[in-house]
């Protein structure tokens, strides 16, 4: 049985850690292109940029909101007329995965600078590719390597609205149970070989880490202050989770959350809450003890997560509805089949109610 384990180059976190960058950029090359998110641009950029330019030649592009195969290709070929051989993402999700994407394009290092703790992608080799006309997914893009820097200022992160924070804890909240189910199936991870004693360790440590300090983490977050427990989870959401899922592997939970996307037609629920209440199902799919069941509703009543449908703006759903969700997380290829047992959409649609009813009953 052969192992592979999967981590960026080099992980950097803590408060101010942003003025790295000047040090960094030099590291992988002689100029920088720096794709920045529209907000982080007027907010974050205006900061940084003087101490940059007095380390490095860097250019400084405007992320156009969509990462798509369009944006992809504008911003490589500005890049490569600016003649800059190292890509720095400083933003959200889609701003980094676009700069995967163009440092892949063009092969040069790229730098990951994540400005909200709210996924575990920043340290993936994968991007998210979406069609520019309607927001829907495309692709995935498998990369040649991780991030050759993940840069993590905890004092941005606290200055990010708190309800981002958490999602990245509901994202977070799946990766041991996910990781666990492919441990127990022998089921493969995101480099198709099988996860090792590291990432299953990681993955079981970004649990015990968002059950000790989630709530003090998000009071942190609440006040834009950064406290110890701030530090521990943004490194569980970030780092443990995004070693743990590429690494070890993911079930039931992230499947669940393909099949809730389709019902969230104005995108209003963020990816980590759906993947939360995708593993509050999976709780009753494999057939988790009651203590376990209660130890995770608990920490998401705790922090805010949803325990419902009704969390999830689906109070109404039809059976029709459920069933949709059930077929699009048992497709052929889902991650739903790294499950122990076999699974069926009549079997998810049985936990997804029983899901929402406990988390019912419980308010």
């Amino acid at each position: 049985m052969i192992t592979t384990t999967l981590f960026p180059g080099r992980y950097v976190q803590g408060y101010d850690a942003i003025h790295r960058l000047q040090r960094l950029i030099p590291r992988y090359g002689s100029k920088g292109f720096l794709i920045s998110s529209p907000s982080v641009f007027e907010r974050v950029i205006p900061e940084i940029l003087p101490s940059l330019e007095e380390a490095v030649p860097i250019a400084v592009e405007k992320f156009g909101r969509e990462c798509s195969d369009e944006e992809i290709t504008r911003l490589v070929a500005s890049a490569n007329q600016q003649e800059c051989d190292v890509v720095v993402g400083l933003g959200g999700g889609k701003t980094l995965d676009t700069a995967k994407a163009v440092a892949h394009e063009k092969n040069v290092p790229v730098i990951i600078v994540p400005t909200v703790a709210s996924t575990d992608a920043p340290c993936s080799a994968l991007s998210v590719i979406y069609r520019e006309e309607t927001g829907r997914i495309k692709r995935v893009l498998l990369l040649r390597r991780n991030p050759d820097v993940v840069l993590v200022d905890t004092r941005i992160i606290a200055n990010s609205p708190v309800r981002l924070l958490v999602a990245g804890m509901g994202d977070a909240l799946g990766t041991w149970f996910e990781v666990e189910s492919c441990r127990m199936s022998c089921a493969k991870n995101m480099a198709r070989d099988y996860s090792s004693m590291t990432a299953q360790t990681l993955a079981r440590l970004c649990y015990e880490t968002l059950l000790e300090f989630g709530v003090t983490a998000m009071m942190s977050c609440e006040h834009r202050v950064v406290l110890p427990a701030l530090e521990h989870v943004i490194e569980a959401n970030t780092l443990l989770s995004g070693v743990g899922f590429e690494s070890g592997g993911l079930a039931a939970a992230h499947a669940i959350q393909d099949g809730l996307n389709a019902l969230d037609k104005n995108h209003e629920y963020y990816h980590g809450e759906k993947v939360a209440f995708g593993t509050l199902v999976s709780l009753f799919l494999t057939d988790k003890p009651s203590d376990l069941i209660d130890e995770v509703y608990s920490f998401c009543e705790s922090v805010g997560l949803p325990t419902t449908l009704a969390d999830l703006g689906l109070d109404d759903v039809s059976e029709e509805d459920l069933m949709k969700i059930a077929s699009i997380a048992c497709a052929e290829k889902e991650t739903i089949h790294n499950e122990q047992m076999p699974v069926t959409p009549e079997m998810v649609v049985a936990a997804i109610k029983v899901a929402d009813e406990e988390g019912v009953r419980r308010q």
